[in-house]
């Protein structure tokens, strides 16, 4: 087997910023807290971990707050596998409750455990975790907070505390033995879970989600589609019925609608940094449920749709959305090649633009370089887990453009002739600004980064 040049780097600690990533960064942070920052040139190199876990810069240290397999300290049965999608949410006295995604489908060696009351299929093996922080980072309570569910993958704050969890299949029931429909999205109360319980949000569609982002002006939630064989996914939007109502409100149900973009089929076609359109339409889904047709393949109308290959991380900041599509490919059917493009939408000028674009202009040629999950520091950048070969790393962005990287996984699983390492996922900033927490996908582990952020 040949040795790639990403893997000798990755292995002699010598990869720095292989990502090719243009983009004018700043816009991204407009209007935002993290505009405030000033936007540095990275930490320095990164340091080998002595115990193998987690690589960080000199002054950095992390704590393994969960690792799969160990139990949960309600007692509910083992930490889950595949631990991915994730929020820190502030809570009473300081303290935090991160909320993660367990991307379980029925193969999984450790299920959520199922709990009364908070199982909304007993066959399916996904669903959330909830860990109770102090502010100093000490793991108060670990616990289910949804179960029953399948594929977790991403998902989304709300502005009213709670957490959008959403289901990356279309299996109907009967399907991997599954006894009712999935591909939905529910909310999740990681402070008091019974709040919220197991219910399917049905009318924000059944279609294979990755994440959300709601804007906190009227409630609207964005949601991206992660297909990546065509046909490729959709863009959508979810017009409430009870905007801004709360915990629950959603359950109310409101108006699925996918993004078209005229004259524009597939985003990954746009190559021009910038690149802005603002014939943005929205149409409605003619059946969210998917009851016969899955939703990305239904009958639009005249002019189509507009779809992108791998659709992934989605945010709300200042007064847009901004989404990711994690790579396209022409062999797979793409209308271009990329590794990775952040989109914003701007709802009140309808107009949506092309900001930032990862590579392929890089001597690093391996089409599994992608952007994932997302999220804005505290410094005034961008934190990026990468999904793809290889050694996987955080990377940062700064505001300027630049990009270092931030950790590196070291060898969970494989072998020394054949390395293989968990991709990470879930990154997200406690609301002081302090810690960073990132999930290792495999094994499942979650880590809180604390250091010079602000340096």
């Amino acid at each position: 087997m040949s040795v790639t040049r990403r893997q000798v780097l990755s292995r002699t600690g010598a990869l720095g910023v292989g990502i090719a990533f243009t983009g004018a960064v700043s816009e991204l942070f407009a209007g935002t807290a993290a505009a405030q920052g000033t936007g540095h040139t990275g930490y320095g190199p990164l340091v080998p971990d002595p115990n193998g876990l987690l690589d960080l810069p000199k002054g950095f240290r992390y704590t393994v707050l969960s690792r799969e397999g160990d139990p949960l300290r309600s007692g509910e049965g083992p930490v889950p596998s595949h631990h991915d999608g994730m929020a820190a949410l502030p809570g009473r006295g300081g303290r935090v409750h991160l909320v993660r995604n367990h991307e379980n489908r029925v193969t999984a060696r450790l299920g959520v455990p199922t709990v009364d009351g908070l199982t909304y299929d007993p066959a399916g093996k996904g669903g959330c975790t909830a860990l109770t922080l102090d502010a100093r980072n000490r793991v108060l309570d670990e616990r289910v907070a949804i179960a029953g569910t399948a594929v977790n993958c991403s998902g989304g704050p709300t502005p009213w505390g709670t957490w959008l969890t959403c289901e990356e299949t279309e299996d109907k029931a009967g399907t991997n033995g599954y006894a009712k429909d999935h591909g939905f999205v529910f909310e999740v109360d990681p402070a008091d879970p019974r709040r919220t319980g197991a219910v399917p949000l049905t009318a924000m569609g059944r279609f294979q989600h990755e994440a959300v982002a709601v804007d906190p002006d009227n409630g609207i939630v964005y949601e991206t589609e992660d297909a990546f064989v065509q046909p490729f996914g959709l863009f959508y939007r979810f017009l409430p019925n009870k905007p801004l109502g709360g915990t629950g409100a959603l359950r109310a149900g409101g108006r699925l609608q996918a993004m078209r973009v005229a004259d524009l089929p597939d985003l990954s076609a746009v190559r021009e940094l910038g690149a802005c359109f603002d014939r943005v339409e929205w149409v409605d889904v003619p059946d969210p449920l998917a009851v016969r047709t899955p939703v990305r393949l239904q009958d639009y109308g005249p002019g189509g749709i507009t779809r992108a290959q791998k659709l992934e991380g989605c945010y709300w900041g200042g007064r847009s959305v901004y989404f990711v599509s994690s790579y396209a490919r022409s062999r797979e059917g793409s209308a271009a090649d990329h590794f990775g493009q952040i989109w914003r939408y701007d709802p009140d000028r309808r107009r949506l633009t092309l900001v930032v674009v990862f590579g392929p202009d890089t001597d690093v040629q391996l089409p599994g370089e992608s952007p994932d999950n997302i999220c804005l520091a505290p410094s005034g950048g961008l934190m990026v887990c990468e999904d793809g070969a290889g050694g996987q790393h955080v990377f940062g962005v700064t505001r300027k453009g630049e990009v270092y990287p931030m950790a590196r996984g070291r060898q969970n699983i494989g072998t020394e002739e054949e390395p293989e390492w968990g991709e990470f996922a879930g990154v997200a900033f406690s609301p002081d600004g302090r810690t960073m927490y990132v999930n290792c996908y495999t094994p499942g582990t979650t880590f809180a980064v604390t250091g010079p952020w602000r340096r």
